[in-house]
C-alpha cells in the first residue's frame, strides 16, 4: 500500500498555489518592466499574493491547525490582485488572474469544510 506524503485534499489546492506563486512573480516582473504608475498597485497585489500562496503551501501540507485561517486570507488578496491584473490587456495578466482566481475558489472550499 501506498503512503500518501500530501493528504489529497489538500494536493489541488497546493499546486494552484505553487501555480500562483510563479504567474504572480512573472506578472509583477512584467509589470516592473513596463512601470508606469496605473501599474504600481498591481505589482503590491501581485507580490503580495505570491507571498501569502508560498505561505499556505507548507501549512496545508502538514495540515497546520492555522491553514484555514491564512487560507481565508490568500483567497482574499489572490481576489484583489486578479481584480487588477484584469484592468489591464496582457497575457502575463490573464494568465495571472486566471491563477489567483484557481486559488481563491480552492482556498476558499478548504478553509469551508475547515470550520
Amino acid at each position: 500500500m501506498a503512503t500518501t506524503l500530501v493528504p489529497e485534499r489538500t494536493k489541488d489546492c497546493i499546486d494552484a498555489c505553487n501555480d500562483c506563486v510563479a504567474k504572480c512573480e512573472a506578472c509583477a516582473n512584467q509589470c516592473i518592466s513596463n512601470a508606469d504608475q496605473a501599474m504600481v498597485e498591481c505589482i503590491k497585489l501581485c507580490l503580495d499574493c505570491a507571498d501569502l500562496c508560498a505561505a499556505c503551501v507548507p501549512l496545508l501540507a502538514r495540515e497546520s491547525r492555522y491553514y484555514a485561517e491564512l487560507c481565508r486570507v490568500c483567497a482574499d488578496a489572490c481576489d484583489a490582485c486578479a481584480s487588477e491584473c484584469e484592468k489591464f490587456d496582457d497575457d502575463y495578466m490573464r494568465q495571472c488572474a486566471e491563477a489567483c482566481r484557481r486559488v481563491a475558489n480552492s482556498c476558499r472550499q478548504l478553509a469551508g469544510a475547515a470550520g
